[in-house]
């Protein structure tokens, strides 16, 4: 099971830079690259939170659930 955090996707559809986001929601860029790049191990509420009042959206818009092929 793999979350997939689509960051960059809502990002470039409320045409806000990493930069500009990461000021938004008091985070360093590095941090953000982690999320945007799909690195990261976990993820705070308060965090997601500020990230869908900067870019106007629910969570459900930034994180999808894919299942494994693997058995």
């Amino acid at each position: 099971m793999s979350i997939i955090v689509n960051l960059d996707v809502m990002m470039a559809k409320r045409k806000i830079s990493s930069s500009e986001l990461a000021s938004k929601i008091d985070l360093t860029q590095a941090n953000l690259s982690i999320l945007k790049n799909n690195k990261a191990k976990a993820i705070r509420f308060s965090t997601l939170e500020a990230i869908c009042k900067a870019l106007h959206c629910q969570p459900g818009d930034i994180l999808a659930y894919e299942e494994d092929d693997t058995v």
